[in-house]
């Protein structure tokens, strides 16, 4: 291997573990839900590019209701799963989606787009 061969190798390795470190272990930004007067648990979450807030807290047995504002057409956020809860929904390119839900139990789940790129998480307490 001659010098550029070695550059852009190590070039390449770089990039590849940026993109791990952003995807898999860089730090999200965390939002508690605000209770409505009817105690319903209520967040708002913009979907661009990824969920932002990425982190989500609530109460168990509390009702829940998450507003997904899509802001973008990229196809990779066009679904949103929740496996833990049953739940597949289309986001609708700029438009609010509500997905509603009562945690039992307490506990970390996670939630992504159709194709897994995009990834949150919802921690009942």
């Amino acid at each position: 291997m001659d010098t550029t061969e070695i550059m852009v190798t190590i070039g390449g390795l770089v990039l590849a573990v940026l993109f791990v470190w952003y995807f898999f272990f860089s730090e999200r930004q965390t939002a508690a839900a605000v209770s409505s007067s009817g105690g319903v648990q209520e967040v708002a979450v913009t979907v661009k590019g990824g969920y932002s807030p990425a982190v989500i807290e609530v109460e168990r047995g509390k009702p829940v209701q998450l507003s997904f504002y899509r802001d973008e057409e990229n196809s990779c956020s066009e679904e949103l799963l929740m496996p833990d809860f049953s739940v597949r929904r289309d986001l609708p390119a700029f438009k609010t989606t509500l997905v509603e839900l009562l945690p039992q139990q307490a506990g970390t789940f996670e939630f992504t787009c159709g194709m897994g790129m995009l990834r949150g998480r919802l921690v009942v307490k």
